[in-house]
């Protein structure tokens, strides 16, 4: 079991992609919350030339990411859990994952074969099919091969949406109306990664739910709905207040139940751990799913915290919660 007095917590934020800057306010949400409570906390600075301890003092000391240890205050330090909240390469695909589990370090996160099968939205669909749960309609394409407009729009009509296959945030999501601009944005999302997904436009009402699990088995946080001020719930929406969340959502109670009872089945079915969130819309009574995410964000304007507020549960022990499951699961 983890001590305050004597483990050492790293809170790993930042990244190689898109998503850094918001990974870097959600690992500090998790940093003074666990500061505050009096865990022992350093913040893991992840960038693509160098990782680095960022302290209380703003020092910036190095870090050892072979070993997961540093040297602070002539005193060397050891990991004894890793928080992870880097959204992105490489926490949300599975790399930290690998790099964690040969090092026998605990961690928040999923590890790398559900990770990586989360983080590709591609792969996530097929998983999340084989249990005929409702999705888009939806086509593939890969950047070396050849496609053609005119039977894109055949398979899943206009409006649809064109996403960059790992990204997240929003990041190389277009929402798109017509022939002209489908190009367009899939050379544009080509230039986030060589693989891209075509989506229907599900036009309905649209929820969150996270999902965790804790000493008496997985459980769900109160659903959210999403309205979004722009066309879809995109990076304004979710970060720059271009979006309404209400929290509980007032949906029916069989709504909220079945997206609750969904979420549960894809968490035990695709063995996700920690907190995890997913997204669906609702099409005529019948939940769609959107995606799932494996580290969600954590900011004072993301989705989960507001969840834990509108169930009662302090941010603070929430963290501990997870910190402590991982420790457990190891």
């Amino acid at each position: 079991m983890l001590d305050k007095n004597i483990s050492i917590v790293g809170v790993a934020c930042g990244g190689y992609g898109s998503e850094k800057e918001i990974s870097l306010k959600s690992g500090k949400t998790v940093y003074d919350s666990l500061i505050n409570s009096g865990w022992k906390v350093f913040l893991i600075i992840i960038n693509t030339d160098e990782w680095y301890i960022k302290t209380s003092a703003s020092e910036k000391i190095k870090f050892n990411k072979d070993e997961f240890s540093f040297k602070y205050n002539k005193k060397n330090y050891q990991l004894s859990v890793i928080f992870n909240a880097v959204h992105g390469p490489p926490g949300e695909n599975g790399e930290l994952a690998i790099l964690l589990k040969n090092k026998n370090i605990p961690h928040t996160s999923c590890d790398f074969i559900s990770a990586n099968k989360t983080y590709s939205k591609i792969d996530c669909l097929k998983e999340v099919k084989k249990f005929n749960i409702p999705t888009a309609k939806s086509i593939q394409l890969e950047k070396k091969n050849k496609w053609n407009e005119d039977q894109i729009i055949k398979k899943t009509g206009l409006p649809c949406f064109v996403k960059a296959n790992r990204a997240g945030s929003s990041f190389g999501v277009y929402k798109v109306s017509s022939k002209s601009m489908l190009r367009i944005s899939i050379e544009s999302a080509f230039k986030y990664d060589n693989k891209v997904l075509i989506e229907s436009e599900l036009k309905g009402r649209e929820v969150s739910v996270g999902v965790y699990r804790d000493n008496d088995g997985i459980k769900c946080l109160p659903v959210t709905e999403i309205i979004s001020d722009n066309e879809f719930f995109d990076y304004e929406a979710k970060y720059l207040g271009k979006a309404k969340e209400i929290t509980p959502a007032l949906i029916p109670d069989e709504w909220s139940d079945s997206v609750k009872k969904i979420s549960v089945y894809i968490y035990e079915k695709l063995n996700l751990r920690g907190v995890c969130r997913s997204e669906y819309i609702f099409i005529n009574n019948t939940p769609h799913l959107l995606e799932i995410n494996s580290v969600p964000g954590l900011t004072g304007q993301s989705i989960i915290p507001k969840q834990c507020e509108a169930a009662g549960i302090r941010l603070q022990d929430f963290f501990e919660l997870l910190l402590q499951k991982a420790f457990d699961e190891k």
